[in-house]
């Protein structure tokens, strides 16, 4: 992948994460939840409050991987394989690790969110 290549989709990707987040925060009764979602200079920033704690997803250009810091798993490092950021140690997308993440958290299936990509 070239260097245009990727900056294209990661900023594809964090833009869609970005609204995401927005929906599923505008999907339902979240008023308990304390989130602040931000999104600037290759950087997302998920503040679910202090119970909950923050993801923070950004670029990382010179390996052209997305990373991920989690308060659920922890930090994560994905790659661009076959169509969808993949973590390579146990071969789960980025989509699919929040998508399980979030659905436990706040005990609601977020399917529809996570996977408009090309994620299935």
């Amino acid at each position: 992948m070239t260097d245009l290549e990727y900056e294209k989709l990661s900023d594809k990707t964090l833009d869609h994460l970005s609204e995401v987040f927005e929906n599923i925060f505008d999907s339902g009764d979240f008023s308990d939840i304390d989130n602040d979602i931000t999104y600037s200079n290759g950087v997302l920033t998920v503040n679910l409050g202090p119970k909950l704690g923050t993801y923070v997803i950004n670029k990382q250009t010179p390996n052209k991987q997305i990373w991920l810091s989690s308060p659920v798993s922890g930090p994560k490092r994905y790659d661009y394989m076959n169509g969808t950021w993949l973590y390579k140690y146990d071969r789960m997308s980025l989509n699919q690790l929040l998508h399980q993440e979030f659905s436990k958290m706040f005990k609601k299936d977020f399917k529809q969110f996570f996977f408009d990509l090309n994620d299935n």
